[in-house]
């Protein structure tokens, strides 16, 4: 998984993938194929991994509170240097140049399934009168899930983190 996330699938060889596993060449090909369903498999668990971001989202009881605790573990986990810069699903989505249909539908599953849990979280605050009623929750959630993948690609290219914060609040004030 790392050494896709770092080096994108395109760029990753199949010795780099031998080499950080530790297999033979009939290993990894007797175990998972080819190069592309290790891909898929390193992505699905890749996101798996990350579903715990997702939660925070999920459980949150304030709108507010809620999606600035996600962005805030966002900003952290994008400039980490614990590991590769971004996000592994972002970073493939801006590598998509291949046809590649169950590729893309992983992508925009996962796109599309953090949306909602924005959506789920601003639609409760709508309903408990935390944000305002006429609020378009729906452009909202939309607005925040392009955040999310934007924050990745800042982070990767070293913008200043400062001025990522202060463009969450100034979001985050908007509702």
């Amino acid at each position: 998984m790392l050494v896709f996330w770092e080096k994108g699938y395109e760029a990753t060889s199949i010795p780099d993938l031998l080499k950080a596993m530790g297999l033979s060449r009939s290993s990894l090909y007797n175990t998972f194929g080819d190069k592309r369903a290790l891909f898929l498999e390193a992505l699905r668990f890749y996101q798996k991994q990350m579903d715990s971001r997702q939660e925070i989202l999920n459980r949150a009881t304030s709108v507010k509170e809620g999606i600035t605790e996600y962005f805030n573990q966002r900003i952290e986990s994008a400039y980490s240097t614990e590991h590769p810069k971004g996000c592994m699903t972002t970073n493939t989505s801006i590598e998509l140049s291949t046809p590649d249909n169950q590729l893309k539908e992983l992508v925009k599953n996962r796109f599309l399934g953090l949306e909602n849990s924005f959506y789920q979280l601003l639609e409760k605050g709508r309903l408990s009168g935390e944000i305002k009623s006429t609020t378009d929750t729906k452009s909202l959630a939309c607005l925040f899930m392009n955040l999310n993948h934007s924050i990745n690609i800042m982070g990767k290219v070293n913008i200043d983190r400062l001025h990522i914060g202060q463009m969450i609040k100034a979001v985050i004030n908007i509702i």
